[in-house]
């Protein structure tokens, strides 16, 4: 499987131009937290974030509130404006369950190049912030198995 999620809210640029969590994303973390210790068969053996402070603070906290365990690694080509054709291309090799929390439009586009292909480009999937997204193998590509919105 193959764990999409979108980091949770973040402070404005104004506020704290690193952008760390807001009180209300980690509140966020904490409520899709509750919602996927329900499915035991969410266990991603890696937490792939990118260099932005509310990805891997999204990770962290993911990690911790599950007890995942998980490795968390930090990963070049998964910030916002980023080409998803690479990251797809590694995923499409990954032989264990990945979790990528990053940003949109990047997963959008990534969630619609996994499943669909290049050839149809153009559809989106937009992600709420800490949405999680499970993909499943389906053949030669993947197909969306579930969705967790932040409660």
């Amino acid at each position: 499987m193959i764990y999409l999620m979108r980091h949770a809210d973040a402070v404005s640029d104004e506020v704290d131009p690193v952008r760390p969590l807001s009180p209300k994303g980690r509140d966020q973390v904490r409520r899709v937290c509750s919602v996927l210790a329900r499915d035991p068969k969410f266990r991603p053996a890696e937490l792939w974030h990118s260099p932005l402070a509310r990805s891997r603070e999204t990770a962290e906290l993911l990690d911790r509130g599950l007890n995942l365990g998980a490795r968390l690694v930090l990963v070049q080509g998964i910030s916002p404006d980023d080409d998803p054709s690479g990251i797809a291309a590694v995923l499409e090799r990954s032989a264990t369950d990945v979790a990528v929390v990053g940003h949109e439009p990047h997963l959008g586009v990534l969630a619609s190049l996994m499943v669909h292909g290049p050839e149809r480009s153009g559809i989106f999937y937009p992600f709420p912030k800490a949405g999680v997204l499970a993909l499943a193998r389906d053949g030669t590509r993947w197909r969306s198995d579930w969705l967790v919105r932040s409660p």
